[in-house]
């Protein structure tokens, strides 16, 4: 793609990592007071882990993203949720509601 979204609204807040937390880039989810942990399969999607070290994880709440996604996803608004193995899906059920700005290359790129 020859354009970018990065930077866009970014958001970015520190949280304690639960000791599952152990990587950067991944969906998350708040597990107690001022804590993460990655988000499983089905839960809503907080943000993105965007640096995990020493305890404690950068996490963005805001702005554009692209992860890596599970099974088909459409442009415009989506409901999108954590799908295993640290991706993201479209659920017609689940998650939030998002705009899905694109869809390339097995990632998603949509604006939390």
């Amino acid at each position: 793609m020859n354009i970018s979204f990065l930077g866009y609204g970014e958001r970015i807040v520190t949280f304690s990592a639960d000791s599952s937390l152990t990587c950067a880039g991944v969906p998350v989810k708040v597990t107690d007071n001022g804590t993460v942990s990655p988000s499983g399969d089905g839960d809503d999607i907080c943000g993105i882990a965007v640096s995990v070290s020493n305890g404690y994880a950068s996490v963005q709440l805001g702005g554009y993203v692209s992860v890596p996604m599970s099974g088909t996803v459409n442009v415009g608004y989506q409901n999108l949720c954590a799908a295993a193995g640290g991706k993201v899906k479209a659920d017609a059920t689940k998650g939030r509601k998002l705009l899905v700005l694109d869809v390339t290359n097995g990632n998603v790129g949509f604006i939390l």
